[in-house]
């Protein structure tokens, strides 16, 4: 069963789209002041606070100080951390040591322009990889081929998210094209920079009708 994880999730309006779709997991953008997505500390902990308890929350952080991530997992605001920056192996393992938490919790975003970034994701060290075009957001999928090729081996690498270009009229293919463990949408489930309601039921919907 294929998840769906809305991500860049900044107001309350949001929030209760989501509620109503119910997707498996959510994103919030925190402390990254050049997101347009970015959401303080105090805003993260009001949004959170409106989410329904059948979806997952991840805090997505980029090159933040490791206690960051590491407390909000410890006190439950989240429950995955993502790191989209140039987060390395002693990070994931001081945000470990930090939190807690021995393991299941930290995705690792990767750029995926050739085939070595693909085995680079999946050499990683994180629970979870999620492999996206560029630095995120632009609403543009990458090679999926660099994917496919890899399907036989599939059983054996760790769960990713396939982020990237993704919207309802595609992900029926990419899931078949890629076999993700989820699926990752932001650009696509807005209007004019805003989350858009009607694009984010479509959006679990297209996923959701493939168990069918």
């Amino acid at each position: 069963m294929t998840k769906i994880k809305i991500c860049g999730l900044s107001r309350t309006e949001d929030i209760d789209y989501v509620n109503e779709a119910c997707p498996d997991y959510c994103g919030f953008v925190i402390n990254v002041p050049s997101s347009k997505r970015n959401v303080s500390i105090e805003m993260l902990y009001r949004l959170r606070s409106r989410l329904s308890d059948q979806i997952t929350a991840v805090g997505v952080f980029v090159n933040a100080e490791e206690e960051l991530p590491a407390r909000l997992l410890k006190d439950g605001v989240i429950s995955l951390a993502q790191l989209h920056g140039q987060e390395d192996e002693a990070y994931i393992r001081k945000v470990r040591e930090l939190s807690g938490i021995s393991g299941g919790k930290i995705i690792k975003a990767f750029s995926v322009k050739r085939r070595e970034d693909v085995e680079k994701a999946f050499g990683c060290s994180a629970d979870m990889v999620l492999l996206d075009h560029g630095k995120g957001g632009t609403g543009e999928n990458f090679d999926w081929s660099l994917l496919e090729d890899r399907s036989h081996e599939r059983k054996e690498e760790k769960p990713f998210f396939l982020a990237g270009g993704l919207s309802p009229e595609n992900i029926p293919e990419a899931v078949r094209r890629c076999r993700p463990y989820g699926v990752d949408l932001s650009s696509a489930v807005e209007t004019d920079g805003r989350k858009d309601r009607e694009k984010i039921l479509a959006a679990v919907a297209a996923v959701r009708s493939m168990e069918r």
